[in-house]
């Protein structure tokens, strides 16, 4: 379930959970919308990016050099979502 989050931020949950899946969807909202919902973020080696949401961890990489997310990535963010229990 989703606790209350901005327009902007249930805007960017919507196009991360659109099918098919959309490869325009920004890095940059992405984390604002983790920041939203709470999560832990931190930085890895290079370029990677740790989440940790609701006792669930994944790891993304900061697209470049475009700032968007590529098709796989934004599925990957999807099921991460899914099993850490945020739903539209």
């Amino acid at each position: 379930m989703l606790g209350p989050i901005g327009s902007r931020h249930r805007k960017t949950l919507e196009t991360v959970y659109e099918r098919p899946t959309r490869a325009d969807v920004r890095w940059r909202e992405v984390l604002g919308l983790m920041q939203a919902l709470g999560a832990d973020i931190s930085e890895g080696r290079g370029s990677r990016v740790r989440f940790a949401l609701n006792g669930r961890r994944a790891v993304f990489h900061k697209p470049h050099p475009r700032p968007e997310l590529v098709k796989g990535a934004v599925e990957a963010l999807r099921d991460f979502l899914k099993e850490a229990g945020v739903d539209l």
